[in-house]
């Protein structure tokens, strides 16, 4: 955010102000980055320059407000509030408005080109279902509210591991490093690839029926109807109809062998969800525990476009903080980097995410967790801690962010989220 004078030379001034109208002022200068105190002084200014008094602004059950401003700013508001013959709560409620009027929401970024989000690794039960929904929930947030976010330093302090002692877990549990901020207001897709249809479930949707039209279908070339027609929403409420999925099918079990047989099956997934990508600003793949043609068609979609810059789509590889992870987590990056080189690919890594932690496992979650931070690239960019509040939100069918949005584990998805944005 930009920065005003220190408090040191500025005057403290206290007055009131409409709840709905500072929740308005706290979310705007978010948005935009800017100091509250900043927006106030800029606010008051205009006012002040104004050739006659601005329209009333209902100042019913106004609490007390107080920020800092230039010396003298407030006295020659006092002035002309006199002049003008409103009252000084009046006169600050119209500056607040007139500065959220010349200042309005800024438009949601969206990327020029679809990014696609691979979330993948050849170990199941490390949480790649759970870090899908937590990163595509985090990603259609509504970016006129804000939720509690853990910044970089509070994960950059996290990833600080020496010998035995590791202060994650206190780190991520400390409310000063936890900030409220917009939610991106992206339209996401997150798609099921899984046959276990774990991201379908835990989402209370219904799989799709084996007689039936699915993904798997159109990746073989033998589709029954439109696929955009499986799509269902998520939780329309608190997402506002921006995040959608498509459920699995336990066909998928059976995609394997229907590619053998199909031309050019590294660009099956693709030539499936590119009809669908003009309506979503990301697309999450939630990838089954496999290294087969299944593999290889979601790494390939993940890969770098014309056009297309660093790190925007790209491979998201969950860990947990033991050994056999690592075992995957070669095996995986051998099969990426093979079908790189032998179709001349640019297949971006967007980081390592450690799900499940909890330091309280002792030298081998610690010692593992050094091991995931020494790799350096790719590097990790999330460390999601082992708690309930995941566990509930499943076993309620509902999304993590919904159900919890103030938990531990909501806020470092939405840092996650950040992190690969």
């Amino acid at each position: 955010m930009s920065m005003p004078a220190s408090p040191s030379d500025r005057a403290k001034i206290v007055s009131k102000l409409p709840g709905w109208l500072r929740q308005s002022l706290k979310v705007r200068t978010a948005q935009l980055g800017i100091d509250i105190q900043t927006a106030v002084e800029q606010g008051i200014a205009a006012w002040c320059d104004l050739a006659s008094a601005a329209s009333s602004v209902d100042t019913g059950g106004a609490e007390s407000f107080s920020t800092f401003l230039p010396p003298g700013q407030w006295e020659e508001f006092r002035r002309i509030s006199e002049d003008r013959k409103v009252s000084l709560i009046q006169g600050l409620a119209q500056s607040v408005q007139l500065w959220l009027d010349t200042n309005p929401t800024p438009d949601v970024q969206r990327p020029e080109i679809t990014r696609r989000i691979v979330v993948c690794n050849q170990k199941g039960g490390v949480g790649k279902t759970a870090i899908t929904a937590g990163v595509g929930e985090a990603l259609s947030e509504d970016p006129n509210l804000l939720f509690p976010v853990r910044v970089a330093k509070a994960l950059a302090t996290a990833l600080r591991v020496e010998d035995t002692q590791n202060p994650a877990a206190e780190s991520l549990n400390d409310p000063l490093d936890v900030e409220k901020l917009p939610g991106h207001g992206l339209r996401v897709l997150m798609v099921d690839f899984d046959p276990q249809c774990h991201l379908t479930n835990q989402l209370g949707a219904a799989p799709l029926p084996m007689n039936g039209d699915s993904l798997t279908n159109h990746m073989a070339g033998d589709p029954k109807g439109e696929l955009r027609d499986l799509i269902v929403s998520v939780d329309e409420d608190h997402f506002a109809g921006r995040l959608h999925l498509l459920p699995a099918c336990h066909d998928a079990f059976l995609l394997d062998v229907r590619l053998s047989a199909v031309r050019a099956r590294e660009a099956a997934l693709e030539r499936a969800l590119m009809p669908l990508e003009a309506d979503y600003d990301v697309i999450i793949i939630d990838c089954p525990p496999s290294l087969g043609l299944s593999m290889d068609a979601a790494a390939y979609y993940g890969r770098r476009r014309e056009a297309e810059g660093p790190g925007q789509s790209g491979a998201l590889i969950v860990v947990q903080a033991e050994d056999s992870s690592a075992d995957a987590y070669d095996l995986l990056t051998n099969q990426i980097e093979d079908l790189s080189n032998d179709l001349a690919l640019a297949i971006d890594y967007l980081g390592i995410v450690v799900n499940l932690y909890d330091g309280r496992r002792g030298y081998i979650a610690t010692s593992s967790l050094q091991g995931w931070i020494d790799i350096k690239d790719p590097k990790v960019v999330g460390l999601i801690n082992d708690l309930k509040e995941q566990k509930e939100a499943v076993r309620m069918k509902q999304p993590l962010l919904s159900y919890a949005p103030a938990s531990q584990q909501a806020i470092a998805m939405r840092a996650l989220a950040r992190e690969i944005s």
